[in-house]
């Protein structure tokens, strides 16, 4: 950040210094605001963007140590550097624990004033870098990205939030590419927890032993190859939100260790003795049925009910087709975004297409889908000439919709289920009018009606 874009808020109620101080400051290349009158002064930051306040420590109405106090608990980003004439060893000490960025002393060296406010100024430019990250990802994965209209994606955005303010353990289950990490950010954004570190971790992306240094972290020689100390996910999460996706994965030994750390909200490093608490909110994610590991023996019980205070189920993407136009629409923006194209629409036989699909792969394979689409289709307008075999193909329709059945289903469930996949596909293609998708099904409407209150599908 060049010296140009930082603001500087210049305080001192002697006008001679301050003249001094602002013609030193802006031959420096800084953008400086200078105020004699403290209260003034103060009033000018709340309604301002500063990076850096300087100020004087003994002056009426409020002194330096009220600026600093000020300051630090309105604004605890913004450097603050105290000037005083009447400096002690004892009082530099006392500003320096009220969390002020340097103490000069009067008179001073002005290649020393401006070494320590170059040094501020790298600090609220790398404090205004995060902000703007922040603002970017809150921005980018707060609940109001979450798309979709349909009941199950309402029902989900109404737990988010009535669950985030509160710092109970979250379990989001749901299909591979339904979204559970995406929902999980939206709960960290909407939560007094959002300014803090949102820290992820798949337990099924890593073997046993490297899992629990990467959760736990460990200590300097703690085994072959730690040859420093190593602050694990629940460290680094202090303050704010870890997110164990895939937690239907990790090891039983793992468990145990987990589970303490949800009681106690306390853990040891990988060859540690030392306790180290933390302040975390847990969400945890799995695409299996963790009752049914339970009742297999694979997953402790115990943690399953500590894990699941609140629970969240993502519908799978077949299960809410209205939503489909909308995350074609949102994924073509960002597709040609992305890659630099000219936006292309899909024609009216496309999007029946990619309605009636069964997505096995759910909102992650309709993203790549449509960036497919964008980077490949050579005309304006995508056709479906240009959708990939799976999804044009009715063969590969039919397989898709077997393949999401469990194998160990009978007959009857089975023909339930494939029966409740085509009259969603038919509603979908119809746009949801019950008395074409019943044309479509050669049946008649009370017969879909009736099929509708069966599988519990809603027909609208």
């Amino acid at each position: 950040m060049s010296t140009e874009q930082i603001e500087i808020l210049l305080i001192d109620d002697e006008k001679n210094y301050l003249l001094v101080l602002e013609s030193l400051l802006l031959d420096a290349g800084y953008s400086v605001t200078a105020l004699s009158d403290p209260e003034s002064a103060l009033a000018f930051l709340d309604e301002s963007e500063v990076d850096v306040v300087i100020t004087d420590m003994k002056m009426p109405k409020l002194s330096g140590k009220d600026v600093l106090a000020h300051v630090k608990r309105d604004y605890p980003h913004v450097p603050v550097l105290v000037m005083t004439a009447f400096g002690t060893i004892e009082s530099a000490v006392d500003l320096m624990k009220m969390g002020a960025f340097d103490y000069i002393a009067k008179p001073f060296a002005n290649d020393e004033l401006l070494l320590s406010v170059q040094n501020a100024a790298e600090l609220a430019g790398v404090h205004r870098r995060y902000r703007l990250l922040h603002e970017n990802l809150e921005e980018q994965y707060g609940r109001h990205r979450i798309i979709g209209k349909s009941k199950g994606i309402r029902n989900v955005l109404a737990v988010v939030d009535r669950a985030a303010p509160a710092k109970s353990t979250i379990l989001i289950s749901g299909e591979s590419g339904t979204g559970k990490e995406l929902v999980a950010r939206a709960v960290h954004f909407a939560s007094p927890r959002k300014d803090g570190p949102f820290i992820s971790v798949n337990c099924a992306a890593l073997n046993p032993g490297v899992l629990e240094s990467e959760l736990f972290g460990h200590e300097k020689g703690s085994f072959t190859g730690a040859v420093a100390l190593h602050r694990g996910r629940f460290e680094l999460a202090h303050g704010g939100t870890l997110f164990l996706d895939e937690i239907g994965e990790l090891p039983p030994e793992l468990q145990v260790k987990l589970l303490r750390v949800l009681q106690e909200r306390k853990f040891e490093r990988v060859g540690g003795s030392e306790e180290i608490e933390v302040d975390i909110r847990v969400v945890a994610a799995t695409n299996k049925d963790l009752q049914r590991e339970v009742e297999a023996d694979r997953f402790r019980e115990d943690l399953y009910y500590r894990l699941n205070v609140v629970q969240m189920v993502l519908p799978p993407l077949r299960e809410r087709r209205e939503d489909i136009p909308l995350l074609l629409a949102h994924f073509t923006e960002k597709a040609t975004a992305d890659n630099n194209l000219s936006r292309k629409t899909f024609s009216p036989e496309a999007l029946e297409l990619l309605s009636g699909y069964e997505w096995p792969g759910n909102i992650r394979q309709l993203e790549n889908v449509v960036e497919r689409c964008m980077i490949m289709a050579s005309g304006d307008t995508v056709t479906v000439d240009d959708l990939p075999p799976e999804v044009k193909d009715e063969e590969a329709h039919l397989k898709n919709a077997l393949d999401l059945l469990p194998a160990e289903l009978n007959l009857a469930e089975t023909l339930d289920r494939l029966e409740a996949a085509l009259i969603r596909r038919a509603l979908a293609r119809a746009d949801f009018v019950q008395v074409k998708a019943a044309e479509r099904l050669g049946v008649s409407k009370s017969l879909l009606q009736y099929k509708l209150r069966k599988y519990g599908i809603t027909g609208h």
